[in-house]
């Protein structure tokens, strides 16, 4: 671990999940009793935006009553004090690894507390709510979605996080299940580019066989004493 210089994290849904933010689909296949096809796709949005928009009000709502947790404060630790470069890739749209401090961020989903205006493209930090058709602080018009990325949309970011595993020492996957890509592709892309691939999870992921080593536990555990090793003279 001494030699590393660059490292990659990505962040999934068990990171937040101890802060009291659900996991994005439960064994049923839903998502807060609501099909994913219902809320969370760009055909949803235009055969009832009312429903959609209710939805992300009261997600928006509830993530600010949410608090990081030991996980999320240990990862803010690491990208602190690690010297070398380090970019956590997160595929949550909670502001809580922010919240704890850290900086070297890339959300691939995009963020709760984001608007996106349609009209003239611009992202506009938001924190109150949708349904109303408030106009865009920017253009005027009231053109604004939740600036979250639904199935069938490109994630954002992906050329600056496919340079960062170009160039990654160590690849580490938190908190997913292996099961949405692209990010549950990362772990090859790192190992085919040379890095050590660690995953850290609630219980072995759908991509578990892909690291090299994997260690399983709650987050607020998991994390904290891998980044107490890291860090370790």
């Amino acid at each position: 671990m001494s030699v590393l210089r660059n490292i990659v994290i990505l962040t999934g849904a068990g990171v937040s999940a101890e802060s009291g933010i659900d996991t994005f689909r439960d064994g049923g296949g839903l998502w807060e009793q609501h099909r994913v096809e219902d809320v969370a796709t760009p055909e949803a949005f235009e055969r009832d935006p009312d429903l959609v928009l209710r939805f992300y009000d009261m997600r928006r709502e509830a993530i600010q009553t949410k608090a990081p947790n030991a996980a999320h404060h240990a990862l803010a630790r690491l990208d602190r004090e690690w010297e070398g470069d380090l970019l956590i890739v997160t595929q949550n749209i909670d502001d809580l690894h922010e919240r704890a401090g850290a900086s070297r961020v890339l959300h691939m989903h995009g963020e709760h507390l984001n608007a996106w205006c349609t009209a003239c493209d611009v992202r506009s930090r938001w924190t109150g709510t949708l349904i109303d058709r408030p106009a865009c602080p920017e253009c005027g018009k009231a053109a604004l979605r939740p600036d979250v990325v639904w199935f069938g949309e490109m994630p954002y970011h992906m050329d600056a996080i496919y340079d960062a595993l170009r160039e990654a020492d160590l690849f580490v996957s938190i908190g997913t299940s292996g099961a949405v890509y692209p990010a549950a592709g990362f772990v090859r892309n790192a190992r085919d580019l040379g890095a050590a691939t660690l995953e850290l999870n609630l219980e072995p992921s759908q991509g578990t066989g892909w690291f090299d080593e994997a260690r399983h536990g709650p987050a607020t555990e998991v994390v904290p004493a891998w980044v107490e090793e890291i860090l370790r003279p």
